[in-house]
């Protein structure tokens, strides 16, 4: 599996997002409707979600009729998708390289929900994608703009990763990671490299409105916080040398933060991503 570093990375991280598959759900529902929107699922069309996680695109497609397809580069999150969408097919295996398309038709429709900015070579994954799919098919994703329009990255998690020793090093511009297609023009290069046409990478503004449950969202985020790569690392770190208590005390730090972000009483803050969608023009290349 060439994408490897990965493939641990989301091994490691699946068991927080499988819980929190709820929170991540509402939060990210301005996203998911506008992948689907711009997708336009049809009855009976065959549908491959990239990254597909714990199968929200998933079991849209099924309601739609469509016939999924799911892959991702984590067990743990096939088998939550698995057992969400039981009428999906969903592989493990990494999307850059593996087989899509196998012995069935190819796809209608490429679709995926932040889980395209993790390959090593994207030129080479969105080429792959494209030989798995249909002439005139299209793919629709969603991907992060830069981390600095979104708090999603730093709010209650920066307090953590400041008292991680060493701190995270930034990660270089463009490698693989959540603001990897921060620049469009990079991105838009990387899909005509790949032989994608009609490319479009339009901006979509939303609202993370972690009050959906009817709390004020703190809990909820934080929980997400230490489910994440860096709550993970923290808590390993910091238990260690400052002990239970001093750990409890550190995220009664990160929970005052983030009430210090409530608007209404309900923790809510801005979201900044590319949509994007473009076409397979002609025959598959060999």
């Amino acid at each position: 599996m060439a994408n490897e570093s990965m493939r641990q990375n989301w091994t490691d991280g699946a068991a927080g997002w499988v819980a929190n598959q709820a929170v991540f759900d509402a939060v990210f529902a301005p996203v998911t409707a506008a992948i689907l929107a711009a997708a336009a699922l049809e009855r009976g069309s065959r549908v491959l979600d990239v990254g597909c996680g714990t199968g929200t695109l998933l079991a849209a497609a099924v309601e739609a009729g469509a016939e999924p397809v799911g892959v991702d580069i984590s067990e743990g999150m096939a088998a939550a998708a698995r057992e969400r969408v039981p009428a999906a097919a969903v592989l493990v295996a990494d999307a850059q390289t593996a087989d899509l398309r196998g012995d069935g038709p190819a796809f209608d429709r490429v679709v995926s929900r932040f889980g395209v900015m993790f390959f090593e070579d994207p030129q080479a994954a969105f080429a792959n994608l494209r030989r798995a799919a249909a002439p005139g098919a299209r793919l629709v994703f969603a991907c992060w703009r830069s981390l600095d329009e979104n708090p999603m990255f730093s709010l209650g998690s920066g307090l953590l990763a400041d008292r991680l020793d060493p701190r995270p090093e930034p990660s270089a511009p463009g490698a693989p990671g959540p603001d990897a297609f921060a620049d469009p023009g990079r991105l838009h290069g990387l899909l005509g490299g790949a032989g994608w046409d009609a490319i479009r990478i339009d901006p979509l503004d939303f609202t993370c409105d972690y009050g959906f449950d009817g709390t004020d969202g703190v809990e909820e985020r934080l929980t997400q916080i230490r489910a994440g790569g860096v709550g993970r690392l923290a808590e390993s770190q910091l238990v260690p040398r400052i002990g239970a208590d001093g750990w409890e005390a550190v995220l009664d730090e990160v929970r005052r933060e983030l009430r210090g972000h409530l608007v209404d009483g309900v923790l809510r803050f801005p979201g900044a991503v590319w949509l994007v969608s473009a076409a397979n023009p002609a025959a598959n290349p060999a």
